[in-house]
């Protein structure tokens, strides 16, 4: 990532992680960082823990800013973690923030890769927690620099620097899925949390080799024919094919998940039609000269209006 321009932003709940995530920022980089806390409005505890984050702040005379939002239907953390990433997007644009740090630990990612597996998710998904990523506007970056620390250490560093972290009682409601396999891992000890989260790291970068090689396969094989219309030389592993057709379907406006991309693939791969969020692909093949090589290509461009005749 490039380097970062103006201050260190760290979202801090008021929990132990987060809090340990501003204790060692401010001590590697004192004077560098800015601090946002966000009420979701689902607990009336939640305001007295910003107030708790503020006051730290105030103490190490670090830039402070409360934030609110509001969670909608569905599935409670996930759309939680919506409105939060939403509205720390906004306070990052706002305040002229270079870079975004959240707290995630490395007890976080082997809960993550142990949720993900038991959901049938491919090697992206696999991957777990990025140490780095980017924020939804596709700039800022996103930091997890704590992946290697386990929980116990960050609590007790909490706890020796003399502040109350706050509980967030959903930490313990079984009717989560993480908060399962949080208690399964905890009564299972062959069930290694370091041991896990490497596996994850390990994923990762094989994720990222299918990363740049998608990226090869887009400046070698896919060629625009016009503003509306691609075409695409199919030549690579399935896995590598759903990234460059994903990347297709945005360009020409649509958004597609991978698994709807690796239906499309499949169809594509019998010779048959696919439709794709506004997208027609239509496969075909062309003899490459002067190999004389025959290979798949196939056609992408916005679907025709429907006869509602």
């Amino acid at each position: 990532m490039d380097e970062r321009t103006g201050p260190l932003g760290l979202a801090v709940s008021g929990g132990p992680d987060s809090l340990a995530l501003l204790l060692l920022a401010n001590d590697a980089i004192p004077g560098e960082i800015a601090v946002a806390s966000v009420d979701h409005g689902l607990r009336p505890e939640a305001a007295d823990e910003v107030a708790l984050v503020k006051a730290v702040c105030n103490q190490h005379d670090i830039p402070f800013t409360g934030l609110s939002t509001r969670v909608g239907a569905g599935n409670l953390q996930a759309k939680a973690r919506e409105a939060r990433y939403r509205v720390l997007t906004e306070w990052v644009r706002d305040k002229g923030i270079g870079a975004l740090a959240t707290a995630h630990h490395a007890d976080d990612q082997a809960e993550t890769l142990l949720m993900r597996l038991a959901r049938g998710s491919g090697l992206s998904g696999l991957a777990g927690v990025r140490a780095a990523a980017y924020l939804t506007d596709g700039e800022t970056p996103l930091l997890r620099p704590l992946l290697g620390f386990r929980k116990a250490e960050l609590k007790e560093l909490v706890a020796t620097s003399g502040i109350q972290a706050v509980s967030d009682p959903s930490n313990e409601d079984t009717a989560f899925d993480r908060v399962r396999i949080r208690q399964h891992l905890a009564n299972h000890e062959w069930l290694g949390v370091d041991a896990l989260a490497a596996s994850a790291e390990n994923l990762a970068e094989a994720w990222r080799a299918i990363e740049w090689y998608a990226g090869l396969d887009w400046d070698e094989m896919v060629h625009r024919e016009d503003a509306a219309a691609f075409r695409y030389y199919v030549n690579v592993p399935r896995v590598i094919a759903v990234e460059t057709i994903c990347r297709i379907i945005g360009e020409l406006g649509g958004l597609a998940t991978r698994s709807e991309a690796a239906r499309a693939y499949d169809r594509l791969w019998r010779d048959e039609n696919a439709s794709l969020s506004g997208v027609l692909i239509v496969p075909g093949a062309e003899r490459i000269e002067p190999t004389g090589v025959t290979m798949r290509v196939w056609r992408f461009a916005p679907e025709p209006p429907r006869n509602t005749n």
